[in-house]
């Protein structure tokens, strides 16, 4: 594993304490960290050099999203996938997705290399395994100028909740998480047709032990390592995933070799980021919606978005392409 010390020095990136904090990136231009609360309905951004955290109200709860050449975000919200041109702008409602908004929501995602902007959804009710992957490409909108979408992992293919999307850097590797059964998958990915093949099992994690409860003053967890969220990848290959309810984020070699487990001074980290820049800040959302008292006393940052400076850079953020800039 890399030397990383056991207790790593996280840092507050802005005093802002989020529901469940996800899809965080770093815009190059302005040099500003994104992030959303899906849980608070709201889009988030922080001047980390000022400390400063601006807010935006969303009409229903943001899964994920991502920037957009010519300005602005692409925002997959509960009731479907839209533009945004600027901060706090006009919502336009680009497409929907295949799914019911009374039980279901868009979950993780972000843009490929192409500007292709990818979704997945979550069942909430946690029975109906029905979760699916939709790849949503904007760029030359043939359809009457409406974006393709596309169903990439079918609802039937018995997954709950999406998580973990990423691709390696030379793009014919494409990663992607089923949260509930604690497994990391990877495919063969053609960037040009955004086509998947050879599934295989890139990562695995031990499911929660049976009455397990989060424990601030267990030193191993309980005995519990985790469930795979949201990750990222850095300019090696290494893939980084935030471990939920596991205190932790790990870092896992492009043979899947785990390379580092930091320890995380809060119980529910949600997903990473690389920015500043050098690229070589890990920026890390949490979530607090469902702590307890007691967790919320041992860990005050519980929520917030934490940093860490790495020795390898991350990937870039990659940016949505609309039909008209």
């Amino acid at each position: 594993m890399c030397a990383y010390p056991p207790e790593t020095p996280w840092q507050t990136v802005a005093p802002h304490a989020c529901l469940l904090g996800e899809s965080p990136f770093w815009h190059p231009q302005e040099q500003t960290l994104y992030w959303l609360d899906i849980a608070g309905k709201q889009i988030l951004r922080s001047n980390i050099y000022m400390g400063t955290v601006e807010t935006w109200d969303m009409p229903s709860e943001p899964g994920c999203m991502a920037p957009a050449q010519g300005g602005g975000l692409v925002i997959a919200l509960r009731h479907g996938v839209f533009r945004a041109h600027n901060w706090g702008g006009v919502l336009t409602l680009l497409a929907k997705l295949a799914y019911d908004p009374t039980r279901m929501r868009a979950n993780d995602g972000k843009c490929d290399t192409l500007g292709r902007f990818w979704v997945g959804t979550i069942d909430e009710t946690r029975t109906a395994k029905n979760a699916a992957l939709y790849c949503v490409d904007a760029r030359s909108a043939v359809n009457g100028g409406v974006p393709l979408v596309t169903e990439k992992i079918s609802p039937s293919a018995g997954m709950t909740t999406a998580n973990g999307l990423a691709w390696s850097p030379d793009n014919c590797t494409l990663y992607w998480a089923n949260t509930p059964s604690h497994t990391v998958w990877a495919w063969d990915f053609d960037s040009t047709s955004a086509s998947m093949a050879n599934q295989r099992v890139f990562a695995s994690f031990a499911p929660k032990p049976p009455c397990w409860l989060p424990n601030p003053s267990a030193p191993d967890n309980g005995g519990y390592g985790g469930r795979p969220d949201g990750a990222a990848v850095d300019v090696q290959g290494n893939y980084w995933v935030a471990l939920y309810e596991g205190r932790r984020v790990c870092q896992f070699a492009p043979n899947g070799t785990l390379l580092a487990s930091l320890t995380v001074p809060l119980q529910s980290p949600t997903m990473p980021c690389f920015g500043g820049e050098d690229l070589k800040t890990l920026y890390l959302t949490s979530a607090g919606h469902h702590s307890s008292a007691p967790e919320l006393t041992a860990y005050p940052l519980t929520g917030e978005v934490l940093s860490l400076r790495v020795d390898v850079p991350g990937l870039p953020v990659n940016f949505f392409v609309p039909s008209a800039v």
